[in-house]
């Protein structure tokens, strides 16, 4: 690689000065811990998510612990995770006991394979947790019959899927507003980033107020304090909250500009025959965040592009390679996903003549051999 050529990395985001200046607004206000700031950022997200209820955390990880907590989830539970997701996912319940049991995803789309759920389901089943991977939608309505079926708990995992919209029945609503509750992230190579962060929807008063004692030790009120229920130390901060409001504010063209960069590969891929675009349904609703595709010579198109400046990302692995798990079975969906999948450069910062210039490797890689 010539030293003149531009790095490019797989995510870009940026803050610019207007981020800059809120932050010193909040300083400068005493705004640091979790207060009136973050009170101000959680309203604004549940207005334009069209929910009553946002409570602020400190990661999206730590969305779904909270989450797990509040549907009472205990040792010796089970809970229906899908093999393909980050494996917060399945660490939020098993950190409290319970056992998690993974089902495959389908095999064009890596998202939950709603079929396999009923027959997973066993006495001990407490909740399914299904995971909009990519702002790809899992098909709700069959879960949500599933879950009333059994008498489950459904939570959300919408981490990628901030702003994304249902398919189906429900297009009009978001992602992770109609089930008992959302679970969403803040991190870096996110939609809406804070450094870290995430939150937790919900329509439900009840969910809410337990949410809300949960993230602060159980208490109601630190100064005049009851101990009502099992909590910790979740809070969020002012100036945190002071980076996602300049963020919120941008979102539709952050949105635009993920949605261009998808467009780009789209078009250019159908003439790439190694690579396959894994689809996102963007006229449905969905946000591409990621740029992902499958590559069976995944190893070899990495190192070629990095050599060419440019930084990718193979998926991580599947959960069932996660020995402390414990899973059996066969997932090859999955595994498909987990061998072969790849994330190009994207991101809502990420300049269009950079996806030019992947795209021109891309074909160059096709025709080495």
């Amino acid at each position: 690689m010539k030293d003149n050529v531009n790095k490019i990395s797989w995510w870009r985001t940026s803050f610019g000065e207007d981020v800059v200046d809120n932050i010193v607004r909040s300083v400068r206000n005493e705004c640091i811990s979790m207060g009136s700031v973050t009170a101000q950022f959680e309203g604004q997200l549940a207005q334009a998510l069209d929910v009553p209820y946002v409570v602020t955390t400190t990661s999206g990880s730590m969305a779904l612990l909270m989450a797990m907590m509040a549907v009472g989830i205990k040792p010796g539970d089970e809970v229906i995770v899908p093999n393909r997701t980050w494996i917060a996912t399945a660490h939020a319940p098993m950190l409290l006991g319970a056992k998690v049991i993974l089902v495959d995803v389908l095999a064009d789309r890596s998202v939950m394979d709603v079929s396999q759920i009923e027959e997973k389901i066993t006495s001990k089943t407490k909740a399914i947790i299904p995971v909009a991977l990519n702002g790809r939608a899992v098909d709700m309505d069959e879960v949500w019959k599933i879950a009333k079926k059994h008498g489950l708990h459904v939570v959300e995992d919408a981490a990628q899927a901030l702003f994304c919209r249902y398919a189906g029945n429900l297009s009009s609503r978001h992602m992770g507003t109609e089930s008992e509750m959302g679970c969403f992230s803040f991190s870096m190579a996110k939609l809406l980033p804070t450094g870290q962060g995430g939150f937790v929807a919900t329509k439900h008063k009840d969910v809410y107020d337990k949410l809300k004692r949960i993230r602060t030790h159980g208490v109601d009120d630190v100064i005049n304090c009851t101990f009502f229920d099992m909590g910790f130390n979740f809070r969020f901060t002012d100036v945190q909250s002071s980076i996602g409001q300049i963020q919120l504010e941008r979102i539709k063209q952050r949105i635009a500009q993920i949605q261009a960069i998808y467009a780009k590969y789209e078009l250019a891929l159908k003439g790439i025959g190694f690579l396959k675009l894994i689809p996102v349904n963007v006229a449905a609703g969905e946000i591409p965040i990621y740029a992902e595709v499958l590559c069976k010579e995944r190893e070899k198109l990495i190192a070629f592009l990095a050599a060419q400046g440019i930084q990718t990302r193979p998926f991580y692995p599947d959960l069932n390679t996660a020995k402390h798990l414990g899973a059996t079975g066969r997932f090859p969906n999955a595994e498909v996903f987990g061998s072969q999948g790849l994330v190009l450069p994207c991101g809502p910062d990420q300049p269009l003549e950079n996806i030019d210039r992947v795209i021109e490797c891309l074909k160059l890689f096709g025709k080495k051999d």
